[in-house]
């Protein structure tokens, strides 16, 4: 049986965030004896400016990233799937009302909003979850919406409407299971474009405060060491590129496969 070369990359990726995740790590205790030092083995990735390990930074980094983005992405997902099958499902006035809202939405970005948030709340990371909700709900709903509303057309719809079902069950039992593969595959690309929305607010100040390791907040504070100590700022810059690739391309290929291109 052949591979699937994008499957086995994701695979190896998700292997080692779990790992990553589980392995124990010392991120905050400083040595400021031992400042900006090279790669060693004891510092696989050398040390930042107040001497901590960059690796474990790196690691503790990787689940608060990933688990704030997994959070959040299915927070995301559950309510504008879910505002999105009663919209379509209901049509008329709340479709309409639906896609006006969407429409003004989607055009806001997400830092604009966290800039608005951390002016009425101090930043951290609740600042950044509200941030990422207020906006990141609108792709789910736009998708669920149109997957309810052709498959509200559907003959199975009808005949479950025939033998009396009322409209929570066709949602739940019907449209639902059928709109779970393409949402999947969504929410594999929004994880991406979520996680980078982190990393930027993160970076901005909006979101982890030091000394919470973070990937953002790491690129943040290397950056005015960025000739001294390059290791600062590439290490978590690579690890969002390469987090933010492998699931997108999850996604687009989950989303071929399940479309049958």
């Amino acid at each position: 049986m052949r591979r699937d070369p994008v499957l086995t990359a994701f695979a190896v990726l998700a292997g080692a965030l779990v790992v990553a995740a589980l392995v124990p790590v010392d991120a905050l205790t400083t040595d400021l004896a031992d400042r900006f030092a090279g790669p060693s083995p004891a510092h696989p990735l050398g040390t930042d400016n107040l001497g901590r390990d960059v690796l474990a930074r790196l690691l503790a980094g990787t689940r608060f990233s990933m688990w704030f983005t997994l959070v959040a992405v299915l927070l995301c997902a559950a309510a504008g799937t879910l505002l999105g099958i009663l919209a379509g499902y209901a049509g008329g006035i709340a479709g309409q009302l639906l896609q006006r809202v969407l429409d003004v939405l989607v055009a806001v970005p997400t830092v604009i909003v966290g800039l608005v948030v951390a002016a009425v709340r101090e930043p951290g990371t609740g600042t950044l979850l509200i941030a990422v909700l207020l906006t990141g709900w609108t792709p789910f709903a736009r998708l669920a919406y149109q997957l309810t509303v052709r498959e509200r057309a559907r003959e199975y719809v009808e005949g479950a409407v025939a033998l009396g079902a009322g409209p929570g069950r066709i949602a739940v039992r019907h449209i639902l299971p059928n709109a779970l593969r393409p949402l999947t595959a969504h929410a594999c690309l929004r994880f991406a474009n979520v996680l980078l929305s982190l990393a930027g607010l993160s970076f901005l100040g909006l979101g982890a405060q030091p000394p919470t390791p973070e990937w953002g907040a790491m690129l943040a504070e290397g950056r005015q060491y960025l000739f001294a100590a390059p290791q600062l700022v590439l290490v978590p810059a690579m690890a969002v590129v390469a987090v933010s690739l492998a699931v997108t391309l999850l996604g687009r290929r989950l989303e071929s496969r399940w479309s049958g291109r």
